[in-house]
């Protein structure tokens, strides 16, 4: 018996053709590599049964001083703080009305109500919550108007519909898959309901909602202003809508949040989880806060409050190249004096501010062409910016993360680490991931960590996905690349969690690298993990090679299952050429599929070619799985 060791290089390689890539990993999902060798990822369970509503592209997690665990969850309807499995709606509100100033009329027979309300300023999906109404007279009850509803349609400036529901009920109560199913739930209006909700009804307006899918146009109007001639008409698709993209960060026990391009919040935590964030501007001892913004960060080391793309001084306007920083441990004073720290510095290079990641000794700057070291220095000037480099893009405002003093991001064509310097990636997957990336919908992706794996994770939407449904790694660790399938879209390392804490499409939360299955169904479900190899060479020129024996070299660790088992299908090619990126098994000439068990030592093959390649994989419950260096029987059997 000749054993020959099959060894492969760690990391997956398609920068290359299949051949071109012996000895090498060509494809998989749901794996990574530990010291360089193949293994299924962990699993994953839902953090609560509560779900959240809309599309979250945002977690916070962080502890009060009364040592209660808070994550922080915003999505493009609302932000709510999760607490212990308990969601709470921290959603700010952007106007109350006086009493009065809303009417309700009813259709008999129908559970749509119209509401009056002159300038209400809300758009379609839009949450109000009413009170002091009175009865329509029938069955639409004060009970039913004074609770929380969201927008079904607007009809003009001056009302919109909304669905009557069963009389108090939660909101919450009707979330289903991250939307809300009122189905079963409707009041219909019948004919004695002829009031208009009498003269003390009270609309308490959230702020509105954001899109959780960019949108395109074209034409007349489309895109910014002065773009083209005067009357003419975009050739192109332009960016007319983007997603909600929540910003946050803790001021001690607190949570200072904005919206992207939109307002910026406080949430205090003294107040209770039953209280709402509420406008920078409108804290007490308030002074010239900031009304706009791109992104906030509180400076850990000066405990600064810092706005990037904000409104100056004495303006409305955003200035999108605009940094403003509040008094020293102050969130609520901005005005620049003598006795305070608070200011501002301007970007001189770049239209836009993208994105601002801090480390452990400076905050870098994004714009959409340039970037920016920004260090406090202390009085007079409190901060000071450096430009670092130029030509440097960065494909969304959630794509750069911070490992220590080193920042991860993916460009608009290349991956880049920040070390002190700029230095791209080298990415043997680069050219199939960006030839992947679903370009209209790229401001989705983000970048992620999951330090117990020294992992940098990128997610993404394919194809022409309009939701995240891919990710990519590189281990910088083991410098090397591997990507897979998930749809997941925000993430946050495990922190002050025992597990790394993502968001689902779902409207759930789930720990990952928790237990070994897919914890979205109850009972879970398996995991279908895979890698494939590129061919090896076993015979030369005219020769064959016949393989009869493996040995799989396959630990099953600490898997769960009675008979954890996994497939080892062995492929035998005759010749080079062909389909040499393996996009289908056209040059197979022979094919062995074998199940491995725990115990398998050994399995009887028939295979014959001139090179083979191994494909590895498990779609069973409680299985988890390392591959070493498999082996195999081979001997030369003559030629063709």
């Amino acid at each position: 018996m000749t054993l020959q060791k099959l060894q492969f290089q760690a990391g997956i390689n398609k920068e290359t053709t299949a051949y071109a890539n012996e000895g090498g990993w060509i494809d998989g999902d749901k794996i990574r590599f530990r010291q360089g060798y193949p293994e299924k990822i962990g699993g994953w369970s839902k953090k609560t049964e509560n779900q959240f509503i809309g599309s979250c592209r945002a977690l916070k997690a962080w502890i009060t001083l009364d040592l209660s665990r808070y994550v922080g969850i915003g999505t493009n309807l609302k932000y709510f703080i999760d607490d212990g499995g308990e969601l709470y709606d921290v959603t700010p509100l952007r106007d109350t009305t006086a009493a009065g100033d809303i009417t309700f009329s009813a259709t008999n027979g129908s559970s749509e109500i119209t509401v009056s309300d002159t300038n209400h300023g809300a758009v379609e999906g839009d949450f109000v919550t009413f009170s002091g109404a009175t009865s329509l007279g029938g069955s639409i009850t004060a009970d039913v108007l004074n609770q929380e509803y969201q927008v079904d349609s607007i009809v003009d400036a001056s009302s919109y519909k909304i669905t009557a529901r069963t009389a108090s009920t939660a909101l919450s109560d009707y979330y289903d898959g991250g939307s809300i199913d009122l189905t079963g739930a409707e009041v219909e209006a019948n004919s004695s309901d002829t009031g208009n909700g009498g003269s003390s009804t009270v609309g308490a307006y959230q702020i509105n909602v954001g899109v959780d899918t960019s949108v395109f146009g074209n034409g007349w109007g489309a895109g910014t202003w002065s773009r083209g001639t005067w009357n003419s008409a975009a050739a192109l698709a332009i960016l007319s809508q983007t997603l909600r993209l929540w910003q946050h960060d803790t001021f001690g026990e607190d949570l200072v949040i904005n919206t992207r391009n939109g307002g910026i919040y406080y949430w205090d935590a003294s107040s209770g989880l039953n209280s709402r964030a509420v406008a920078l501007e409108d804290l007490t001892g308030a002074s010239n806060a900031p009304t706009v913004a791109n992104k906030v960060i509180v400076s850990d080391v000066d405990r600064h409050v810092i706005a990037f793309g904000a409104n100056p001084l004495g303006s409305s306007t955003q200035d999108s190249l605009l940094i403003r920083f509040s008094d020293q441990e102050n969130a609520a004073d901005w005005t620049p004096s003598t006795t305070n720290t608070a200011g501002d510095l301007r970007i001189g290079s770049g239209s836009e501010i993208i994105t601002a990641i801090e480390t452990r000794q400076q905050i870098i700057v994004f714009t959409d062409e340039s970037l920016h070291a920004l260090q406090y220095i202390g009085p007079p000037y409190t901060f000071g910016i450096n430009m670092i480099s130029e030509n440097v893009t960065i494909r969304s405002p959630n794509a750069a993360v911070a490992v220590e003093d080193n920042i991860f991001w993916m460009g608009q064509s290349e991956f880049y680490l920040y070390r002190g310097t700029v230095q791209p990636l080298t990415c043997n997957v680069k050219e199939y991931i960006f030839d992947n990336l679903n370009e209209d919908q790229a401001e989705k992706v983000f970048a992620s960590i999951n330090a117990s794996y020294s992992e940098v994770w990128w997610f993404y939407p394919s194809g022409t996905s309009d939701n995240v449904d891919s990710y990519v790694v590189y281990n910088y660790e083991q410098n090397i690349w591997y990507y897979g399938t998930l749809d997941r879209t925000a993430w946050i390392d495990r922190g002050i969690n025992d597990y790394p804490i993502a968001a689902a499409t779902d409207g759930h939360v789930y720990f990952h690298e928790f237990g070994f299955d897919d914890g979205s169904q109850n009972p879970s479900v398996a995991i279908n993990a895979f890698i494939e190899s590129s061919p090896i060479d076993i015979g030369d020129g005219e020769r064959f090679s016949y393989v009869s024996k493996l040995i799989p070299d396959m630990s099953f660790r600490n898997s769960a299952g009675a008979s954890p088992t996994v497939t080892y299908t062995m492929k035998a090619f005759n010749y080079n050429g062909g389909n040499t990126l393996m996009t289908d098994d056209a040059a197979v000439v022979s094919t062995a599929l074998t199940p491995i068990q725990q115990y398998t030592q050994k399995a009887d093959i028939r295979l014959r070619g001139r090179s083979i390649a191994v494909r590895v994989e498990s779609d069973q419950v409680g299985t988890t799985w390392r591959l070493g260096q498999p082996r195999i029987d081979v001997r030369t059997d003559g030629r063709r």
